[in-house]
C-alpha cells in the first residue's frame, strides 16, 4: 500500500499521538482526559452526518438498515458480546445469575416508555413479553399494507414463536384508507391465557346449587392487538353507534401498529435508554404550536 508523502498517519489509540507540544507535558490521567473529550467531540460531529442515508440509492439503503437491524438482534439476544466493557466481581455474579447474555427485557423496556404502548401493556402482559426477541415490519402488495412480525423465545405462555400483524389498506387517491387488520392467533398454553380471566360469581341466595359459578371475561392485555376488530359482512345489520365504535376500535389498532412501525422499531435503542421520549414529547410540543 502507498502512502503520500503530504498526509500523516495518526494512531488515535495512543493517547501522545495526536497532541500539542503543551498538552504532552501535562501528567497521564489529565492527558487521557484530554484525549477522551477530543474523541467525545469527534463522536459527537460526526452524528451531525445522518443524512448520508438519504444519498444512497434505495438497494444500498436497505442493505445498511438490514446491517444496522442484524448489529441491534445479535447483541440484544446475546449473540455477540460488546468488548471493551469491564466488571466489577459484583457485577459478573449478577451477570451469572441473569445467564449473562444480552440486554434483559430490551423490547419490553421500549415499549413501556411509549405513551400509546404503555396503555396497552398490563402487568400481567408483562412476563411474557420479556421473552419477545426482535420485531420486524415490511411493506405488503396486492393488496396493499403493511405486516409487522414479534419474535418470541420459547416462553410457557404460548407455543408461537412468532405473531404477526397485517394491515391492508384501500389507495382512496389522496391517503390510504384501512380496510381490516388480521393477526395471528395466539396459542396459549392451559391456563396461561393472557386475554381472558376466570371470575368466580358467589350463587345467588336460596340457590340449590351452592357452588360458586366460574365465568370467564375478557380482560385487557396488549395480547388483544392479534385479535383486532373486525368489520362485520353485512353493515346494515348494526346502527350508527355501533359504527362509530368500531370505526374508533380500528383508528385506535391502527395507531397502535404505526406506532410500532414508525416509532419504536427504528428507534428502538432510544426507547430502550429513554432518549426517544424526549424527542417524542418535543415533536408533540412542535404540533401544538
Amino acid at each position: 500500500m502507498t502512502s503520500n508523502p503530504d498526509e500523516e498517519y495518526v494512531d488515535t489509540s495512543a493517547p501522545d499521538s495526536f497532541l500539542p507540544a503543551a498538552a504532552a507535558a501535562l501528567s497521564a490521567e489529565d492527558r487521557l482526559g484530554l484525549v477522551n473529550a477530543l474523541k467525545s467531540k469527534l463522536h459527537h460531529l460526526s452524528g451531525q452526518y445522518v443524512d448520508v442515508l438519504e444519498t444512497l440509492s434505495p438497494k444500498v439503503r436497505n442493505r445498511v438498515e438490514a446491517l444496522k437491524d442484524i448489529q441491534r438482534y445479535e447483541i440484544v439476544n446475546g449473540v455477540v458480546e460488546v468488548e471493551g466493557v469491564t466488571e466489577s466481581s459484583v457485577e459478573q455474579e449478577e451477570e451469572k445469575a441473569n445467564k449473562g447474555k444480552g440486554v434483559p427485557d430490551f423490547w419490553l423496556t421500549a415499549m413501556n416508555r411509549n405513551d400509546i404502548l404503555a396503555e396497552e401493556i398490563s402487568e400481567r402482559d408483562e412476563e411474557a413479553l420479556k421473552y419477545l426477541k426482535d420485531i420486524k415490519w415490511c411493506n405488503i402488495d396486492k393488496p396493499k399494507g403493511f405486516k409487522l412480525e414479534f419474535f418470541f423465545s420459547t416462553n410457557p405462555f404460548f407455543k408461537n414463536s412468532v405473531l404477526t400483524k397485517t394491515y391492508y389498506m384501500i389507495d382512496d387517491g389522496d391517503e390510504p384508507i384501512l380496510e381490516k387488520a388480521i393477526g395471528t392467533p395466539v396459542e396459549w398454553y392451559p391456563g396461561k391465557c393472557l386475554t381472558k380471566k376466570v371470575m368466580k360469581k358467589k350463587p345467588k341466595k336460596g340457590a340449590k346449587n351452592a357452588k360458586p359459578i366460574m365465568k370467564t371475561e375478557k380482560c385487557a392485555s396488549f395480547f388483544n392487538f392479534f385479535n383486532p376488530p373486525e368489520v362485520p359482512d353485512i353493515v346494515d345489520d348494526i346502527d350508527d353507534n355501533e359504527v362509530e365504535e368500531l370505526q374508533n376500535l380500528m383508528e385506535q389498532d391502527y395507531d397502535i401498529g404505526s406506532t410500532i412501525r414508525d416509532k419504536i422499531i427504528p428507534r428502538a435503542v432510544s426507547w430502550f435508554t429513554g432518549e426517544a421520549v424526549d424527542d417524542d414529547d418535543d415533536e408533540d410540543e412542535d404540533e401544538e404550536d
